[in-house]
């Protein structure tokens, strides 16, 4: 696969950080959001709600919207869409007209999310990919920093808002003056017609093993960052610091396993270390699951490391398993199975954990670990016994 030139790769990192910035916030933002609108604490979780429902409406219809649009004038008018939705928290007068901002928010970051992967997909190394998904990680980390900076200097969230808001605005820019350079046949519908192509996607069975895994996966790493800390502090008797550092170290080795192993993904190549990291990463649920001293804490961190790099990499073979006709389709179902994942599977933990205690929590991560491994290894055979169509 041929690297495109600098300047679009530039501004795909540039891209997926900015992605990162505004997903992240809100809950540095909430107290004073809450207190300004005189609402209760429940109001986050509708917050969400509605952010989360927009998101995946988004990604579902993205690849409709690449074939309609092409990638280049998707993600100007996606990136426009957020930053008037921040804009739109920043100058929300009332509660009502703020909670639909969160919507605007998430048709935007879904449609990006979507069209970005697809791209990527099909033009960047997988060692790029991986890249730039660690670098989604620099904005989840920057926004909340940003916006804590601003409150700390006795600014209003409002403020914050407003600087997201020209963070996205000149993303928009800088995507509406390289439109063109964005465009090729793949995108544009590559012979599948656009009221079709979503219906021949989802007739495929490759597409649909991969929606499965998207789910798997995002649930399982979003379930086990959510949870562990209370797993450990309550379930495991951690003191705050140690379980906050532990769960810091969960977060923290995703980061540093996608940038460390995109330096080696190309050498081992990329269905081999999937295979190997979805191996590990059962290794390291169980570990998590069986042991409740230092080898289960070490067992967390194994299971970051192995989770790195399988989110971006699935991503990335996605166009060589389903067909580059169908991968901006099969991007978006992916990005909205895993937008949706990432907060069912967490609920189900918390239903599991009601039911039967916090020690089943981590058996349930052992288990959708196995679960993602089965998927992957069913992914495998099932694209060797027969090509992409």
């Amino acid at each position: 696969m041929k690297t495109p030139r600098f300047a679009l790769l530039a501004l795909s990192y540039l891209a997926f950080i900015s992605l990162g910035l505004p997903d992240t916030v809100i809950g540095v933002a909430w107290p004073s959001i809450r207190d300004r609108f005189g609402v209760s604490q429940a109001g986050l979780g509708f917050v969400l709600s509605v952010g989360v429902a927009g998101y995946v409406v988004s990604s579902v219809f993205a690849g409709r919207a690449v074939v309609a649009l092409g990638v280049g004038r998707l993600l100007a008018a996606s990136c426009a869409l957020v930053a008037l939705g921040l804009t739109g928290y920043a100058l929300a007068p009332r509660w009502a007209l703020f909670v639909p901002m969160a919507a605007v928010i998430g048709l935007g970051s879904g449609a990006i999310d979507a069209a970005l992967n697809g791209w990527a997909a099909r033009h960047i190394p997988t060692r790029h990919v991986n890249w730039l998904h660690a670098c989604w990680g620099v904005g989840a980390t920057t926004g909340p920093a940003m916006m804590t900076a601003v409150l700390a200097h006795g600014a209003s969230y409002q403020l914050g808002y407003l600087l997201l808001a020209c963070a996205l605005g000149a993303m928009g820019l800088a995507f509406a003056a390289t439109r063109r350079a964005w465009e090729d046949d793949a995108a544009t519908g590559g012979g599948i017609s656009l009221h079709a192509g979503a219906g021949v996607a989802l007739r495929s069975d490759r597409v649909r093993l991969q929606i499965a895994l998207f789910f798997i996966y995002t649930g399982l790493e979003s379930g086990t960052g959510q949870w562990c800390f209370t797993v450990l502090r309550e379930g495991r008797g951690l003191d705050i610091e140690s379980a906050g550092a532990w769960t810091t170290a969960y977060w923290g080795s995703i980061l540093a396993g996608r940038v460390v192993l995109g330096f080696v993904v190309d050498r081992i190549g990329p269905d081999r270390l999937l295979r190997i990291t979805t191996l590990t990463a059962v290794a390291g649920a169980t570990l998590f699951a069986a042991a409740g001293g230092l080898a289960g804490r070490l067992g967390l961190v194994v299971l970051g490391a192995s989770l790195a790099p399988i989110f971006p990499t699935l991503m990335s073979r996605t166009p060589d398993r389903v067909g580059h006709h169908l991968a901006p389709h099969a991007v978006g179902f992916q990005v909205g199975a895993a937008t949706l994942g990432s907060a069912a599977v967490p609920a189900l933990f918390g239903l599991l954990a009601a039911a039967a205690g916090l020690r089943v929590i981590g058996i349930a991560v052992a288990g959708v670990a196995l679960l993602l491994l089965v998927l992957h290894e069913t992914l495998v055979a099932r694209t060797r016994t027969a090509p992409a169509v």
